[in-house]
């Protein structure tokens, strides 16, 4: 961990951050073809979601396996909205990341008052849930058959987001301010709130810190990332179905958090 710690602040040094969005920005130049710009895109979509994940289990202790229901959320909500009611992608935007916003609020409020492992399993239930909602409720989510013809992102100009490498360019957009924000939530106090709470419950306590605002609150944070990686997810893919709110999903996230170094800044990347 420790040395996972320091290459990962190697990495997010000024001068590495600035080669690092060059080189991204230089990649569709160098890639062979258009799959793996694609593929690179969908990379930072899901990189977004797992940015979610480490504050709310790599900061602050907490390990949500509901975490792939919450994308979905993001994913249904933009796809509903769009497809069903006509609204413009932009504001359906906003909605889905204020959908898992809300969401994660009433949730957390609940299964925060576990711990551990009881919290582990009770989110694992609440993701199983909305699977199911999302597999059975066919008047809102179509069911077994998905959502087809999500509208990509509207464009403005010449810029045309149905086309990959442009979406390329708003995906590496989207990441570049989540990992602003997690970086600034890392090294503010609230970070230092968060890891203080994953140390031990009863030292945050003694500290004065108010466990359960701090802790829904992480949670809260962790669901809007989830939820707006899923709505760009949903207008890229153009198509979703139940399986997006696989738990295979959650535990695909937490692969890529461990392997790339749990609470690190560069980790989830």
């Amino acid at each position: 961990m420790g040395v996972l710690q320091k290459v990962s602040d190697f990495i997010m040094s000024p001068a590495m951050k600035l080669l690092l969005i060059l080189l991204a920005v230089l990649f569709p130049l160098a890639a062979g073809n258009e799959y793996q710009i694609y593929v690179m895109a969908l990379a930072f979509v899901w990189a977004i979601a797992v940015y979610g994940m480490n504050i709310v289990t790599g900061l602050c202790g907490q390990l949500n396996l509901a975490h792939g229901a919450f994308f979905a959320i993001g994913a249904y909500t933009l796809a509903i909205l769009t497809v069903d009611n006509g609204w413009p992608f932009w504001p359906a935007f906003v909605a889905a990341g204020a959908m898992g916003a809300l969401l994660g609020f009433l949730v957390g409020v609940v299964s925060l008052r576990l711990k551990e492992h009881h919290f582990a399993i009770f989110t694992l239930c609440v993701g199983f849930i909305i699977y199911l909602l999302m597999d059975k409720w066919e008047s809102l989510t179509h069911g077994t058959l998905g959502i087809i013809n999500i509208p990509a992102p509207h464009g403005f100009g010449l810029v045309d987001f149905t086309e990959t490498t442009p979406f390329y360019y708003l995906a590496l957009v989207f990441l570049v301010l989540s990992v602003f924000f997690a970086s600034r939530i890392s090294h503010s106090l609230l970070g230092r709130t968060f890891l203080a709470i994953r140390i031990s419950d009863d030292l945050a306590a003694s500290l004065g810190i108010n466990l359960m605002r701090n802790k829904v609150l992480a949670f809260v944070l962790s669901t809007t990332y989830a939820a707006v990686a899923g709505a760009l997810y949903a207008g890229m893919v153009r198509f979703i179905g139940p399986a997006e709110a696989d738990v295979a999903h959650t535990f695909d996230m937490i692969t890529y958090l461990l392997v790339g170094g749990i609470g690190t800044l560069m980790g989830p990347l």
